[in-house]
């Protein structure tokens, strides 16, 4: 395991990397956000769409909790307020997808791979349930593989390096 160690004097140990260049990664870059994120000023557009896809979702939650607390009497006001409070899943993914934090990568994940059999459920229904559950279905997917996608990946810092 080979490290070149760089000092840089003006750099803050609780938030860059300071001690050690690991890989062509510059020191000074915030820790947490990888190298090739903040040369460019914004995420690529596959991380950017993907975080989009994640914010959409967090606000379908939204309102589906607010719908539940206010249509509903008893025990249906405190499963809205729990749906709300798992709106905070997609949404903290989406902040942090939209500035490329790789901790966002897995509950966005698991939150498309949550949809899939939600919206086949909603397809196989009937009303207009079935349309809402086309629209899940296509955003799941859509978020799973710009997800999964080299260049999101990569943003992220996640990539794979071959061992020598």
């Amino acid at each position: 395991m080979s490290e070149s160690v760089k000092k840089t004097p003006h750099a803050a140990p609780h938030d860059t990397v300071n001690a050690a260049v690991i890989k062509g990664k510059p020191a000074g870059t915030p820790a947490g956000k990888p190298a090739g994120t903040e040369a460019a000023g914004q995420p690529p557009l596959g991380l950017t769409l993907a975080a989009g896809v994640a914010a959409l979702e967090g606000l379908a939650v939204v309102g589906w909790g607010v719908a539940m607390v206010f249509t509903g009497g008893g025990k249906a006001v405190l499963a809205g307020l729990v749906v709300l409070l798992l709106a905070a899943v997609p949404l903290g993914a989406a902040y942090g997808l939209r500035r490329a934090r790789r901790w966002s990568r897995g509950p966005a994940l698991i939150m498309q791979l949550l949809s899939l059999p939600v919206a086949w459920t909603m397809l196989h229904s009937d009303g207009p349930v079935v349309a809402g559950g086309a629209v899940l279905g296509v955003l799941a997917l859509a978020g799973l593989v710009l997800l999964v996608s080299p260049s999101t990946t990569e943003a992220l810092g996640l990539t794979r390096t071959a061992s020598s």
